[in-house]
């Protein structure tokens, strides 16, 4: 008998994968591996077709094998990929991305989120002099230094795991649109607190209309900067984000998942004061392949693309037609589950009582050739054909569930 991949995987690498969330759990329903992706569909090593909608947790925004931006990775590759100077794509991306992204002045690249959140996060220390940092939802492994640590005034927790306590309790991980234990954390550490790190709440994404001018008034008031994680938002709801859509400025943000269509690409951005400070050597953040010429390769052709062909319409407007289709499922087949937030990127919640309604959900729509991730996504390749035969597939899995 062949061995699997899963063992296989788990026997080199530890988790399973280098990432995560992509480790497969929901076997044997859920694909071990996947070989293969055309548009808006993958296939794993046993020939099963799935509808993506994982979109390998987010990056594919424009789809598997987009031709614009495969061609653009293949004449780059003709003449290099990295080199001991920059390559004018460095300068032509940043300002692409910064005449499309409201507030950044100037933008610097890194390969992933992590990292450039923690690059905003050093600046804004550099800037205010402070060392503290508030943190509003997940700002990726290198900036989960407040989990099982200090969230609150007085209350502290264990030793979070592979991190000193004296930098954990620097970090303040507060909930979404929770404005009375943003005034606390701020009223404990009167001026030491040099930034607020926020990356929308999926479900509560509404809440933004208010919470980021919010935000906005108590940064200006105290004094801290103010960092936007559009790691997932960027691109998607927006071409510019949270930024664009609700109007709300930030000093600094953080782009990566929509910027090169699966290419390791992530932004830094902001003010350029702010950013003067790596200019001056006063801050250091360096990272040999930051700038590979094939990923802004991908880079250029995916902005454009978002520019030229109203990418983010058509991802509202097809994400809302599946969403509420499956909305509609849920309560006609009496699934105990609610979608909830953006269309372009939803969180499907289960019912109190039910906790485990959304693995079972997920298992029946792989059962059916349905791929959907903990936040689910559409690209620019779903069509409406695409939709359309995702609903009918996922009525099949809603009436399994009933068996």
């Amino acid at each position: 008998m062949t061995e699997s991949w899963k063992t296989r995987l788990h026997a080199s690498i530890p988790w399973g994968s280098s990432t995560n969330s992509k480790a497969s759990r929901l076997l044997p329903e859920e694909p071990e591996v996947i070989v293969r992706g055309d548009g808006c569909r993958v296939w794993d090593d046993k020939g099963r077709e799935f509808i993506d909608y994982k979109v390998a947790l987010g990056p594919v925004t424009l789809g598997h094998r987009f031709g614009a931006v495969d061609d653009a990775i293949r004449r780059q590759l003709e003449d290099g990929i990295s080199f001991g100077e920059p390559h004018p794509l460095e300068a032509e991306v940043a300002e692409l991305f910064c005449s499309l992204v409201p507030g950044a002045e100037q933008a610097r690249f890194l390969k992933t989120g992590g990292e450039a959140n923690a690059a905003a996060i050093r600046l804004a220390r550099a800037f205010t002099g402070r060392d503290h940092v508030v943190q509003i939802g997940y700002n990726g492994w290198l900036n989960s230094l407040a989990l099982g640590a200090m969230t609150r005034p007085g209350h502290r927790a264990d030793h979070p795991s592979g991190v000193p306590l004296a930098l954990a309790e620097l970090h303040h991980q507060l909930p979404w649109n929770d404005l009375d234990a943003l005034e606390e954390v701020f009223g404990a550490y009167p001026g030491q607190i040099a930034a607020i790190v926020v990356a929308a709440d999926y479900a509560g994404m509404a809440d933004g209309a208010t919470f980021y001018p919010a935000l906005r008034q108590l940064a200006d008031r105290e004094g801290a900067l103010l960092i936007y994680d559009e790691i997932v938002t960027g691109f998607r709801i927006a071409i510019g984000g949270v930024s664009e859509y609700f109007g709300v400025v930030p000093d600094l943000a953080v782009f990566a998942k929509g910027l090169a269509n699966g290419m390791p690409l992530s932004v830094y951005t902001g003010r350029k004061d702010v950013l003067d400070l790596i200019d001056r050597g006063e801050v250091v953040v360096t990272s040999t392949l930051a700038g590979d010429a094939l990923s802004l390769a991908a880079a250029k052709a995916t902005m454009t693309t978002y520019r030229e062909r109203g990418v983010t319409d058509h991802m509202w407007r097809t994400s809302t037609t599946l969403w509420d289709g499956v909305a509609q499922l849920f309560r006609e087949f009496d699934v105990p589950l609610t979608v909830q937030g953006f269309a372009p990127c939803p969180a499907i919640v289960p019912h109190p009582d039910s906790p485990g309604a959304f693995d079972d959900f997920v298992r029946a729509g792989y059962r059916n050739g349905v791929a959907i991730g903990g936040i689910p996504y559409v690209t620019f390749s779903h069509g409406d054909a695409d939709i359309a035969e995702t609903l009918d597939r996922l009525r099949t899995a809603c009436e399994q569930l009933q068996d």
